[in-house]
């Protein structure tokens, strides 16, 4: 584990707190902290994880306006939170 937390660990931490449940949440956070570019490198996760075991899932605490606050604080583009919550599993 880093022992400085990156933006996209923070990030992964932020989901979270959301409501978002993250199987393979290690592998997510050390590939975000390997790629040069994480904001696609996590919606790539998002849209191809689950051939290799990576998922995000919708929990009963989950808020959409947490969650676009949150994609907008990162900086992620228009889309990506759309693309996201339609790729929950719920």
């Amino acid at each position: 584990m880093f022992v400085n937390q990156t933006e996209s660990t923070s990030f992964i931490h932020s989901l979270k707190r959301a409501g978002i449940s993250i199987s393979n949440e290690q592998a997510v956070i050390e590939r975000l902290a390997e790629a040069r570019e994480w904001h696609y490198a996590f919606s790539t996760l998002v849209k191809q994880g689950q051939r290799i075991g990576i998922w995000f899932a919708a929990t009963a605490k989950i808020s959409s306006n947490q969650l676009r606050r949150l994609f907008a604080q990162y900086h992620f583009s228009g889309n990506a939170e759309a693309a996201f919550e339609a790729s929950l599993q719920r």
